[in-house]
């Protein structure tokens, strides 16, 4: 059975062509090279996974799977674009919905800090930048592997000074800096739909069919008795982003090793349950391009 590997699809070749087109030319011209090269990948490279995604998860069959998965390229390739074109600093380009956010304000202001968990859906790195708006520092964890893809790309780029990106290390020092922003009174963003390796999971019903997920962003969170929200970005319109935040709560640590794989298991089903909603409403923006369903893996 495959898992994530830790690492997204592209190179620094095609993230540098389109931040030259991003600086030099207009957006719309990053559009229109974008969809010349989502063409190519619709038929040269590996669609096994995404192609479950769209046939199993949304029934969809014949020319309407690839129709969609190359709406799907498509999307993410506009997403991966209007990121770029935000962290130089374009951000009075796009407008937003914001659902929720006297949730994050709320979480702000309890002197206690909080956990945001986020999918690899929509523009999640566009909304760890608007959460600046909130007043307090933010504190994004991702991959080391992809923190050192990007940073060299985007020296140049004015992410707010209120965000930190802490890569998640083999030594476990992410920890340590994850546990220092909570008690500094941050935000702490995870994503919840990931894991690599051996990584504590659990199986879950997702979209009618069982799914590993991590449990380490809730297990964190309980731990350091901090509220949660699960928060999202999807975009709507060439220009216009929906920004989604739920109401904050506090999980309680499941201190009892005997029933701690039930608990975590029902904490992870509240996000799943949340991630579930927004999928059904933006089934295109759904980038986990690697085998999901439990039942995927077992086919391979």
């Amino acid at each position: 059975m495959q898992n994530w590997s830790g690492k997204s699809k592209g190179g620094l070749f095609g993230y540098s062509f389109f931040i030259f087109l991003i600086k030099y030319t207009h957006i719309r011209v990053a559009y229109f090279f974008l969809k010349i090269v989502a063409f190519y990948f619709l038929f040269f490279s590996d669609k096994h996974s995404i192609k479950y995604y769209f046939r199993e998860i949304h029934g969809l069959k014949g020319f309407r799977v690839l129709k969609s998965i190359y709406d799907n390229y498509c999307m993410l390739g506009e997403i991966l674009i209007d990121k770029m074109y935000f962290m130089f600093g374009y951000k009075n380009n796009f407008t937003f919905d914001y659902e929720g956010e006297s949730h994050l304000l709320s979480m702000s202001n309890n002197g206690h800090g909080g956990m945001l968990i986020g999918a690899h859906m929509g523009n999640w790195e566009i909304a760890g930048n608007l959460l600046e708006r909130v007043g307090c520092n933010i504190n994004i964890v991702i991959v080391e592997a992809e923190h050192e893809k990007i940073k060299s790309l985007l020296k140049n780029s004015r992410i707010s000074k209120k965000i930190n990106i802490i890569p998640i290390k083999d030594d476990f020092s992410h920890l340590f800096k994850i546990s220092s922003a909570f008690e500094n009174n941050e935000l702490v963003v995870m994503h919840g739909d990931r894991f690599i390796g051996e990584a504590n999971t659990v199986v879950v019903d997702f979209m009618g069919k069982p799914a590993k997920f991590p449990t380490g962003p809730l297990y964190i969170a309980s731990k350091h008795k901090v509220p949660v929200s699960f928060v999202y970005t999807l975009k709507e319109k060439p220009s216009h982003y929906h920004f989604y935040a739920t109401s904050p709560k506090i999980f309680e640590y499941p201190s009892n090793l005997k029933t701690r794989q039930k608990d975590m298991k029902h904490m992870v089903g509240l996000y799943v349950s949340s991630l579930e909603n927004i999928v059904k409403k933006y089934p295109n923006q759904w980038f986990n391009y690697y085998p999901f369903w439990e039942e995927e893996k077992n086919k391979l």
